[in-house]
């Protein structure tokens, strides 16, 4: 099982992760990405850590 987090003071808000997660688990809040489903449903795939040029979202396994 994965967990994906995000680091809100790294977000810079290009939703770009939300477009590439195909759990569709991420969101947005008008400002920054958020999880907006839930974040155990994560893959692993790390579609979205390619996509985050400020490095922001990472993916732990458990």
């Amino acid at each position: 099982m994965f967990i994906v987090s995000i680091d809100e003071e790294l977000c810079e808000g290009c939703e770009l992760c939300v477009e590439g997660c195909p759990a569709s688990i991420l969101g947005f809040d008008g400002e920054k990405a958020i999880i907006s489903g839930d974040e155990t449903e994560c893959m692993g795939c790390e579609a979205c850590i390619t996509v985050c040029e400020s490095g922001a979202i990472s993916i732990m396994e458990v």
